[in-house]
């Protein structure tokens, strides 16, 4: 197989004397170098991104410790969209300090 050949002979082997609609130039292809040189980074500079738009849950609780006693209502923050998962996350961190925990609501921010 001969490696010295021109694009136009490649051309005429592969589609034989059809007519070529574009000439072909025969200029050498030169590499592009860039001209902007790597920076190297420091770890001890970071800057802060801000946070996204992170999607959250309000659900209200009514605690507390005594059976049918005094109620108490908080509110606990939780950053998904499920009510469910929101409704056991919120129920969780409030079964740390209260012995009774009822769901009154969970409603989106």
């Amino acid at each position: 197989m001969n490696e010295e050949w021109t694009e136009e002979e490649m051309r005429q082997a592969l589609f034989g004397n059809a007519e070529i609609s574009a000439p072909v130039s025969s200029a050498p292809v030169e590499e592009i170098q860039p001209d902007v040189a790597a920076v190297p980074t420091t770890n001890g500079a970071k800057k802060k991104v801000p946070k996204a738009f992170t999607p959250r849950l309000l659900v209200t609780l009514r605690v507390s410790n005594e059976f049918e006693g005094r109620m108490l209502e908080i509110v606990h923050e939780a950053d998904t969209l499920s009510t469910l998962l929101a409704e056991h996350e919120a129920t969780k961190a409030a079964r740390r300090k209260f012995r009774y925990v009822e769901v009154v609501s969970v409603k989106s921010m």
